[in-house]
């Protein structure tokens, strides 16, 4: 399956938050996407990896993405391991995205900047044609995705470029709310998280709103990257 993009989270719902937008957006231009979860999140204090499991799924509806896959990897203790690496090697080789989308570079959670490297490491060993890999009893060829972009989460990391989702902010709610355990409802009688209250409910917009001002658009998502990016032209930009 041949995609544009693939976005790999830590946890589920670090997608919809990070880049949710991002997503719906690219989907609705006509590019294609699929997200890899690499653990269940089984340590969250809130729901069940169950629980977690039917959310993620209707997360994905919303968005519209053509796939969405777990690899099981523990929560709470994401290595930069041999076996994890050639896990999402076979994900990078399955789905050949020119651009994948990662967790943070540095965050309050230690699973999402260790899963930012764990990936880049992958991008790149998924390139060597010495790595053999097979996946579902057929041999897989080599592929390196042109682009690897970190999204931001918790922490306000000054993002090297942003992404308008002026017209795609009401699904990307939409998408991260079908984590309904996680966020926040004041009708739950489960313990209350950083993530599970109304002020980061509402910072999903108001981040997006300021990364917006600071770029002259209604909403935007930030991201860095780990390389220079040229441009063609100005085309692009947002005057």
């Amino acid at each position: 399956m041949k995609t544009d993009i693939l976005a790999f989270g830590a946890h589920p719902d670090d997608v919809e938050l990070g880049c949710g937008g991002t997503i719906a957006k690219m989907i609705s231009e006509g590019k294609t996407c699929a997200i890899v979860d690499l653990t269940r999140g089984e340590l969250g204090t809130r729901g069940t990896d169950e629980t977690r499991k039917v959310e993620a799924g209707n997360a994905a509806k919303i968005l519209g993405v053509s796939a969405r896959e777990n690899l099981g990897m523990k929560d709470g203790f994401l290595v930069n391991s041999e076996e994890y690496q050639m896990e999402i090697v076979k994900m990078i080789r399955k789905y050949r995205p020119e651009i994948v989308l990662a967790n943070a570079i540095d965050d309050r959670h230690p699973d999402h900047a260790k899963g930012a490297k764990l990936v880049s490491d992958a991008c790149f060993l998924s390139g060597l044609r010495k790595i053999e890999t097979v996946l579902e009893g057929e041999n897989q060829e080599v592929w390196r995705p042109k682009h690897i972009f970190h999204y931001i989460q918790w922490k306000n990391i000054t993002p090297e470029f942003v992404i308008d989702i002026s017209e795609h902010l009401d699904k990307k709610i939409e998408a991260c709310m079908a984590f309904k355990t996680q966020f926040y409802d004041p009708t739950s009688n489960e313990p209350v998280t950083p993530i599970a209250t109304k002020d980061f409910f509402e910072s999903l917009t108001y981040r997006a709103q300021d990364l917006g001002r600071l770029s002259g658009v209604t909403y935007a998502e930030g991201f860095t990257s780990e390389k220079l990016i040229a441009l063609k032209n100005f085309d692009g930009i947002v005057w």
